[in-house]
């Protein structure tokens, strides 16, 4: 590689959210994923993914007639490429083959996906790839064998050179344990190995808080072949006892970087006990344009015409959407805010219902309308209780709020298109960094925010959305969720409201605004030359 080239990069990364019938995600990771890859491509870079070929991907989650939500689970099909390329790794003592396949679409940005469901393998074996996030310890521990031991071996049998390894997540760090496993096949010591592999390995940091970071016994990894020829002596230098995949991977990485400014923060405060670990810069997400604005409202804000009219058209065909899935008919003249994430604790989707006194006579007159989606993981009762309890409140005021099951892709573009505000209100600082208000804003969509993730880069109160409090932090929940509430309710109802009924012209300008401040530093292509000048190029090189 000379100083002018761009390095190839090898992405590993456990799911991929390239297109709705690509079943290969569960969220905004794999989202994430699949904007990365699409955005390589359309700047000719040489990206390599690395990812597993998921025999049911993640939970269909419907909801029950009790109003709870159930998760069902299909074998997929997809028209992939056989490579011809089996490779195999070692786990729980026997050889377990894996296949390499290829998609096809994305030429310079290759996905590659290992698949455990082969004849050769044992009935276990075959399920290792079954469910994404579907199980944890030992069958977590396989797929993570599979997709960082398994992808190198990919790479190396399918001819590929690689400059720099990037690990989206803990998950892949098992791949570091192969590379260094290769430089003391050459003869180098492991402190040699671990020092060269680190001069190849960049990692990304997500999750904000320490209890979602996962960790192994070592015992149960040792037992899963996990170890890839070192002792526990060494294990525990690495990543600790219990192994912390995100220690490790901080520890085995030249380079590495949170989601958004704030989550820099957060996460260097999270992990500065952590000797010889990289420090984490921030390169905030970014988003895959082509997949998520709609032409028509690029084309009205780029020719000067009025945002609106196209909008509210939009806006028809997202009503009309509802309408087909649950038959729910919303009104086109009352707001419309969207609300759709992962149904976990800390994102706080049904804060809004906090007090009905307050918010009660808004849903009753129709002057407020609210639509929601999202799953909760299907081991989290806490999430799909969530999501109950939306449920009965979309029973309790229907055509006010909507609840829309099993969210997807398909959703996802529906509603970050078609609202008129995108609602996000996570205890803050837990959200890393938040794509879809992202999607919303270059769409028009007003953001209505917490301050956290990756808002704050982008606020301007007033003037291209609303920021939901000042930043506030508390140590108790409690506290946090009632000064969030209450700020909720003033910046809806003495701003937003108003804005939107007895404003249009300023909702207008605010649209335009939105637009205008997002478009660019957001879009794909800055994060993508980020990367390249942060994390992946080496002096040098």
């Amino acid at each position: 590689m000379t100083a002018n080239e761009n390095p190839t990069v090898a992405y590993f990364c456990m799911e991929y959210g390239l297109h709705n019938d690509l079943k290969l995600y569960a969220g905004g990771l794999g989202i994430l994923a699949g904007d990365y890859l699409k955005g390589a491509k359309d700047e000719g870079l040489p990206i390599i993914g690395l990812g597993i070929k998921w025999k049911q991907g993640y939970t269909d989650q419907f909801i029950g007639e009790d109003g709870s939500p159930y998760d069902t689970y299909i074998n997929r099909h997809y028209d992939l490429e056989d490579t011809g390329v089996t490779v195999a790794v070692t786990i729980r003592g026997h050889e377990v083959k894996v296949k390499v396949w290829k998609t096809e679409a994305y030429g310079n940005a290759t996905l590659y996906l290992l698949d455990t469901d082969l004849e050769e393998n044992n009935g276990e074996d075959r399920w290792i790839c079954g469910q994404l996030y579907g199980w944890f310890k030992e069958e977590r521990l396989a797929q993570e064998i599979v997709l960082g031991i398994g992808g190198v071996r990919a790479l190396r049998e399918l001819g590929l050179d690689i400059d720099v390894y990037h690990f989206n997540e803990g998950h892949a760090v098992l791949a570091a344990l192969e590379l260094i496993e290769e430089e003391k096949s050459r003869g180098f010591s492991f402190e040699e190995a671990w020092r060269k592999t680190k001069e190849q390995v960049v990692f990304t940091t997500h999750t904000p808080v320490i209890q979602g970071n996962e960790s192994h016994e070592l015992r149960t990894m040792e037992f899963m072949g996990a170890f890839r020829g070192l002792d526990a002596e060494e294990m525990t230098r690495i990543g600790g006892d219990p192994f912390n995949m995100t220690v490790a991977a901080l520890r085995l990485s030249r380079n590495a970087n949170a989601v958004a400014m704030l989550h820099a923060e957060t996460a260097n405060k999270m992990w500065h006990h952590v000797a010889g670990r990289s420090e984490i810069v921030g390169i905030t997400n970014c988003i895959h344009t082509p997949t998520w604005v709609d032409e028509r409202i690029t084309e009205a804000f780029h020719n000067d015409q009025p945002l609106l009219p196209v909008h509210n058209v939009i806006k028809g065909e997202l009503i009309e959407f509802i309408k087909e899935r649950t038959g729910a008919e919303l009104r086109p003249d009352s707001i419309l805010i969207g609300f759709s994430r992962r149904a976990a604790t800390y994102k706080r989707s049904d804060l809004i219902f906090s007090d009905l006194e307050t918010i009660e006579p808004y849903l009753k007159s129709g002057q407020l309308q609210i639509v929601f989606s999202g799953k909760a993981h299907p081991l989290d009762d806490t999430g799909k209780e969530i999501v109950t309890n939306i449920v009965a409140m979309m029973k309790a005021y229907p055509n006010s709020v909507v609840f829309l099951e099993n969210y997807d892709m398909e959703i996802g573009r529906m509603l970050t298109r078609g609202s008129d505000v995108w609602l996000n209100n996570p205890r803050r600082p837990q959200e890393a960094s938040g794509t879809s208000g992202m999607k919303a804003s270059m769409n028009g969509v007003l953001n209505c925010s917490i301050l956290d993730g990756w808002w704050p880069e982008a606020c301007q109160d007033g003037e291209n959305g609303w920021q939901i409090g000042d930043g506030f932090e508390s140590h108790s929940e409690e506290e946090l969720d009632a000064s969030d509430l209450a700020s909720l309710y003033d910046v809806l109802l003495n701003k937003v409201l108003p804005t939107y009924y007895e404003d249009s012209d300023r909702w207008e300008q605010m649209m335009r605004e939105s637009i205008r401040t997002t478009s660019e530093p957001f879009a794909m292509k800055r994060m993508l030359e980020d990367y390249y000048s942060k994390l992946y190029r080496v002096e040098n090189a």
